[in-house]
């Protein structure tokens, strides 16, 4: 059964329960009433009865106002005798009408039929001159119920139209109700089987009322929200997947297939100059450390789509220290200079350090000869500066994307990943990396972190010999 059919049954049920009390309790009111007038009339006329003390052959009768005479009276003799009839009817008498004769009772009052006649007669004890002397009787009086009867018969009917039709138009009214009520429940079913037939995230539901039902609607649209975001955000992952691994397997087939060229040139063996020995070993060692590189990087990209280690508070002026001291042993024709500012930024110390490796690396990669590189570390990250070429304005835009070599790096040796791992890393700290052309030339490249002050009297870990503990560092 649908929803739809038990609101309506329910509503025609509480309606028929409520109108059948209604119902029942006027029925009986109207009842006692009526009945009780007949009632009220027979006691009216035993009351004048009981002041006459004897009863003569007339039974005394009470006024109009009062009812009037009963039609039917009736005296009978302790011995069962009828002494007086009047109306003819003959009253049935009982043993315990006869006993009232013997004042064991005041009166009793009962509904009885008659040669298809219903009754209401009263009985209670009289004195009636039998002999020249008084003697105990019964006086039986009887008033008509069939016009009662008649009334309360039609009454029924018309009350028990009231319940079918009370029923009747609640079941209609809730079917209407349930209709309207379910209606954006419906709307949501339609939508829930759209979206699991046709998959498109993209449907939402009216709100028609801030109701529950209304209610429900919002939360179902936040839902969908939520859905088609993480559709969206995992739709974009699987396509950023697919273009690392598509770029991956195009920048991987140069070298490769160079390595294979010259490793194949000397299996060959035959006469080969040791000049040429050697360049082709040269050429062969330079490959296999470009293709380690290349692994090493599309590892640290691969492990950013994997929930990171646990988080801890960092100096990142003493990852910065550590990461200038490398940068000076793999150039050492290149000038660094540093301002390292005590700062502490909430994250892990590898992976920072490798970020500050490739932006210093990138750095002295694009800088001349004797060329400075400046590095400033505060609680607004990290900055690096080279006195190259730049961007081209153009490259801007897709410096750090994957893969991506500009203008300026076509020809130089690298992978085309540093760049890209530094944004991660950024990104995976709640932060950003970014980078502009400086006026007097150059690039700048900054790794906006959230960092806070370092006090002084923090101690510096792993800073090698170019920073003194908890003090600005800067190095020339």
């Amino acid at each position: 059964m649908t929803l739809r059919k038990r609101l309506s049954l329910i509503a025609a049920a509480s309606v028929a329960i409520a109108v059948t009390i209604a119902v029942g309790a006027s029925y009986a009111i109207v009842r006692n009433q009526v009945r009780g007038q007949v009632t009220d009339a027979l006691n009216a006329q035993m009351a004048v009865v009981q002041q006459s003390h004897v009863v003569q052959r007339a039974v005394p009768g009470n006024t109009a106002s009062s009812g009037g005479p009963a039609p039917y009276d009736q005296i009978v003799l302790a011995s069962g005798q009828v002494f007086e009839r009047d109306g003819g009817l003959d009253l049935p008498v009982s043993t315990s009408t006869l006993r009232l004769a013997s004042g064991t009772s005041r009166s009793t009052m009962s509904d009885i039929w008659v040669n298809g006649s219903h009754l209401r007669m009263l009985c209670f004890p009289v004195n009636v001159p039998v002999g020249g002397q008084f003697v105990p009787a019964v006086l039986q009086l009887a008033r008509p119920l069939n016009g009662v009867d008649t009334i309360l018969r039609h009454l029924r009917l018309f009350l028990l139209l009231i319940v079918v039709g009370g029923v009747a138009v609640a079941a209609v009214l809730g079917r209407m109700a349930s209709r309207r009520v379910l209606a954006p429940l419906g709307e949501v079913a339609e939508v829930a089987q759209e979206i699991g037939e046709t998959d498109d995230l993209t449907k939402r539901l009216h709100i028609h009322a801030d109701d529950e039902v209304g209610q429900l609607a919002t939360n179902f649209n936040a839902m969908l929200d939520r859905l088609e975001a993480s559709r969206e955000a995992l739709d974009e992952s699987v396509r950023a997947q697919r273009q690392l691994v598509a770029d991956a397997s195009h920048e991987l087939r140069t070298p490769v297939t160079s390595l294979r060229t010259n490793v194949e040139v000397l299996l060959e063996g035959g006469e080969l100059d040791p000049e040429d020995r050697r360049r082709l070993l040269a050429d062969v060692v330079e490959q296999s450390e470009e293709l380690t590189a290349l692994v090493g990087d599309l590892i640290e990209l691969a492990r950013g789509d994997q929930p990171g280690p646990e988080t801890d508070d960092v100096r990142l002026d003493g990852v910065a220290a550590e990461s200038l001291a490398r940068a000076r042993r793999n150039a050492p024709g290149i000038h660094f200079d540093a301002t390292l500012a005590p700062t502490v930024v909430d994250g892990v110390p590898e992976r920072l350090a490798r970020a500050i490796n490739n932006l210093l690396d990138n750095a002295a990669r694009h800088s001349p000869p004797g060329g400075t590189v400046e590095l400033q570390v505060g609680p607004h990250g990290v900055e690096v500066r080279d006195h190259g070429t730049g961007v081209e304005p153009d490259d801007l835009p897709y410096v750090f994307d994957r893969f991506f070599r500009g203008t300026n790096s076509r020809g130089r040796q690298g992978s085309g990943l540093g760049l890209s791992i530094v944004r991660q890393v950024a990104e995976q700290h709640g932060g950003s990396a970014s980078v502009t052309n400086a006026v007097d030339g150059g690039a700048i490249f900054t790794l906006y972190l959230p960092g806070v002050p370092a006090e002084n009297d923090e101690p510096v870990a792993h800073v090698g010999d170019v920073a003194a503990p908890g003090e600005p560092v800067e190095t020339h």
